[in-house]
């Protein structure tokens, strides 16, 4: 329920991606969110409000439903809705909005409307690209408009480019940030590190663990729903995760700390945003401190001799002796001068886990701990709770799906960081 409590209200116009909108509402509701509908004239060309009202569960406003002796008009959704969707938007619209112009519901409630305004367009790609339309929308950018650029694919009229409408998935994480991000970790870069790591035998053949990496993929999902800046090292392939989340999946332990010091490097540098939209040579660099999150099972060992190729069983005899040697401590030797370093813990013996975790925070020189009982909570487990321990504070954050616990964890952070 990520959205509960949040009402949106979601704008289609004529676009024959209208259909992707039913969708988009879908995954609003499922998420907790109330929705209501306002359609365009030309959007009840494609789609009959009926189907909307069905999916919604509310009576869409249209030119023929807009009344005054209910709520279901341009004024009083507009103060009722917490982000206004307008999905599909035409480059017409796109156009009317941009210079103030009210004259049909959807633009009446933009100008109304006193929150955020997410625009996610769907045309022709010359439509798209004019100029007319581009201007339309750095002006729209300007007045706090956010927009979904459009994928790059075979249109409905035959033409290929740029133009079709954003997937709903993206729509919905773009919407979800807008609704949960919050200031301080808003501009805010932050590393997450995810999976167990693979050691190489020879080219058929490795070891690992069992770590699945869906904490990590929460973390980076939930971060970005914050506002954060993430880069996000995983071993395994991350599904369902913004596009806006740069992933860079690596494999063994010595590839993970050479992107990992490279990322913790450029999060150092600070957020570089444009200060105003109207002079594109004006930078503007947001420094906050950057946090690492390092969820990574790192292998604790690791073959002495990898070898090329498949080392053939018949030469190997009735047994196997593989050599291991015992792996760099990435954790620990990596430079966090400069970062808020939280480190996971995972144990199966709760008798002695606080005692690691706490000497884990020392050794390593972390600001927190997220201690876990895989006993309790093996690895890929959908769900998990934490007890985050910091140099002077223990917080337990009791079970939950993963999403909704990283959720949790951040906002702690926060109150710790705001201190």
């Amino acid at each position: 329920m990520l959205l509960e409590g949040k009402n949106i209200l979601v704008g289609v116009t004529g676009s024959i991606a209208i259909y992707k909108s039913l969708e988009l509402i879908r995954l609003f509701i499922k998420a907790g969110a109330q929705v209501r509908v306002v359609m365009s004239e030309s959007a009840q060309r494609f789609i009959n409000p009926l189907t909307f009202e069905a999916i919604s569960g509310h009576e869409v406003l249209h030119s023929q439903t807009e009344s005054w002796a209910n709520d279901n008009n341009h004024i009083d959704l507009a103060k009722w809705a917490n982000l206004y969707v307008i999905a599909p938007v035409t480059a017409n619209t796109i156009n009317k909005l941009s210079n103030g112009i009210a004259d049909n519901l959807i633009t009446q409630i933009a100008l109304a409307f006193q929150g955020n305004i997410l625009l996610a367009p769907a045309a022709n790609t010359n439509m798209y690209q004019n100029n007319t339309t581009k201007a339309s929308l750095k002006m729209l950018k300007i007045l706090n408009f956010e927009e979904i650029v459009p994928q790059k694919k075979l249109l409905a009229c035959g033409d290929e480019g740029v133009g079709a409408l954003a997937d709903p998935t993206e729509i919905f994480h773009k919407s979800a940030q807008m609704l949960l991000k919050e200031p301080f970790w808003t501009n805010r870069r932050v590393v997450v590190t995810g999976g167990g790591t693979v050691e190489k035998i020879d080219d058929v053949r490795y070891i690992s663990n069992f770590s699945s990496g869906k904490m990590a993929a929460a973390l980076g999902k939930a971060l970005y729903y914050k506002g954060a800046d993430v880069c996000l090292l995983a071993t395994q392939k991350i599904v369902d995760i913004p596009e806006d989340v740069y992933v860079i999946e690596v494999e063994d332990s010595k590839e993970l700390k050479e992107y990992l010091v490279d990322a913790i490097r450029v999060a150092k540098k600070g957020v570089l945003t444009k200060a105003t939209l109207m002079d594109d040579s004006v930078p503007e660099l947001i420094q906050k401190k950057p946090y690492l999150f390092m969820a990574a099972a790192v292998s604790d060992f690791v073959p002495k001799y990898p070898q090329q190729g498949k080392v053939k069983k018949e030469s190997l005899g009735d047994t196997w002796m593989l050599e291991l040697v015992k792996n760099e401590d990435i954790l620990a030797s990596v430079n966090k001068e400069g970062i808020f370093a939280v480190g996971f813990k995972a144990e199966s013996d709760a008798n002695s886990a606080l005692n690691h975790a706490t000497a884990m925070l020392q050794k390593k020189e972390l600001d927190a701990v997220c201690l876990n009982n895989v006993s309790d909570n093996p690895f890929g487990s959908d769900e998990n709770e934490i007890t985050l321990i910091t140099k002077s504070e223990q917080f337990s954050l009791p079970k939950a799906n993963k999403l909704a616990l990283s959720l949790s964890l951040l906002e702690k952070l926060s109150q710790l960081g705001d201190r």
